[in-house]
């Protein structure tokens, strides 16, 4: 092989190296989107948790207080 032969060998392999890091790039982008996306649904599932455990003790104190209402009329 003569020396340009090696030469277009090399540059073949810069390109490919500088695609393969685009994509690797391109790769932990989509992580770091995914990760946020993920961290954003676990807090809207913890914020609803709070929220129903509120609304059952809310509904379970209303249940005592007319179960109560409900004895003292008897």
């Amino acid at each position: 092989m003569a020396k340009p032969d090696y030469q277009e060998i090399i540059n073949e392999y810069k390109e490919q190296v500088r695609s393969l890091r685009a994509q690797v790039s391109e790769l932990e982008d989509a992580g770091k989107s995914k990760d946020a996306a993920l961290k954003r649904a676990l807090q809207k599932l913890e914020y609803t948790t709070d929220d129903l455990d509120k609304a059952n003790i809310e509904i379970s104190d209303a249940t005592k207080q007319d179960l109560e209402k409900t004895k003292s009329r008897i």
